[in-house]
């Protein structure tokens, strides 16, 4: 079994990033995946530090108690169903892109 990926230094800048749905900067917080990208979730754990997104407040707590589905959450603001998973996989993957410069938006 794969251990859950922690990675503090990649929600730390993932919380600087811009609200994936509105541009907001402000009370930016780091969503992890209900269905991660890559298929590590356990019963009632959370994503590893992979698979998250930046969601400002507001979003964050609608996307939980308004739609509870991730895909339903992203396909309301005109995404398709994926969009979640694909822009955490960015993410993650352009990691060492943030150890040496700042960036002020999503690698997409």
């Amino acid at each position: 079994m794969t251990k859950r990926i922690v990675d503090k230094d990649h929600l730390q800048y993932v919380s600087t990033l811009s609200c994936m749905i509105c541009g907001a900067r402000k009370q930016i917080q780091v969503h992890h995946l209900l269905k991660p990208y890559d298929g590590m979730r356990g019963l009632s754990m959370r994503a590893g530090d992979n698979n998250v997104v930046p969601l400002c407040f507001q979003h964050h707590t609608e996307l939980h108690t308004k739609f509870g589905n991730e895909e339903m959450f992203f396909i309301h603001h005109g995404y398709f169903a994926g969009t979640g998973r694909q822009v955490a996989k960015n993410l993650w993957e352009s990691r060492t892109m943030h150890d040496d410069e700042v960036d002020d938006g999503l690698p997409f």
